[in-house]
């Protein structure tokens, strides 16, 4: 399992008591296999996700990355774990609106400490993979919807992560270029053998999954595999 999550408790402050938005949630992600994490808003889905980034820390329990101890990192190693190792797909693309496409993506090897020889050629090689070989050149406002969430998807993969953490990826698109950026995204998880974790408010993206587990209440309990809900 590339992605651990073992036992994770997770509090924040409530008025005088403490509000447990994760209760003891333990979840394995397989390399090269999605697995989806539905619920509703409120469920916990957004700070399982931040815990599994490294972004928080948790009361208690444990994360492992690729085999690597997450827990407890400070804020410099935390996120060196992350520019090495972890991918992270935003739900609104974000993208610099002053760089092309193929730069949004050398930016990444830069923030990475790789040398810029090699970054050119990786960026221009993923976004052929994403389908926009030919788009490297644009700059955000010259690309649709579905385009900058496929320079989005290709920016999280640069640096060769372990981890793909995938967030609501199609909330601004029609349904027909949803489901384009689904699969693509379980593409290229199985190609590249990456352990996806897509968290999602809609059982409609489920198809994509190798697995599927719910969350309510900041707890989680197996939904099935992908023959299951598709």
């Amino acid at each position: 399992m590339t992605l651990l999550l073992d036992a994770i408790t997770l509090t924040y402050p409530d008025g005088d008591g403490r509000l447990t938005a994760l209760d003891r949630v333990s979840l394995e992600a397989p390399d090269g296999e999605v697995t989806a994490v539905v619920g509703p808003s409120g469920s916990g889905k957004s700070s399982l996700l931040a815990v599994a980034a490294t972004l928080v820390t948790p009361d208690s329990g444990r994360v492992l990355v690729g085999g690597a101890e997450a827990t407890g990192l400070g804020r410099a190693a935390a996120a060196e774990l992350r520019r090495r190792a972890v991918g992270i797909v935003f739900q609104q693309p974000n993208l610099l609106p002053s760089l092309t496409a193929l730069e949004q993506l050398q930016v990444m090897a830069h923030l990475a400490g790789r040398g810029a020889r090699g970054a050119r050629g990786r960026a221009g090689e993923l976004l052929a993979a994403v389908g926009l070989g030919a788009l490297g050149h644009r700059r955000p406002h010259q690309l649709s919807g579905g385009q900058r969430q496929r320079v989005n998807i290709a920016r999280a993969l640069m640096n060769e992560p372990r981890v793909l953490l995938v967030d609501e990826p199609t909330s601004a698109l029609d349904h027909e270029r949803g489901a384009e950026v689904l699969e693509l995204l379980a593409g290229l998880t199985r190609e590249r053998g990456v352990a996806t974790v897509l968290v999602t408010h809609d059982r409609g993206q489920l198809g994509v999954a190798d697995r599927v587990v719910e969350m309510a209440d900041g707890r989680l309990r197996p939904a099935g595999h992908r023959s299951a809900v598709g």
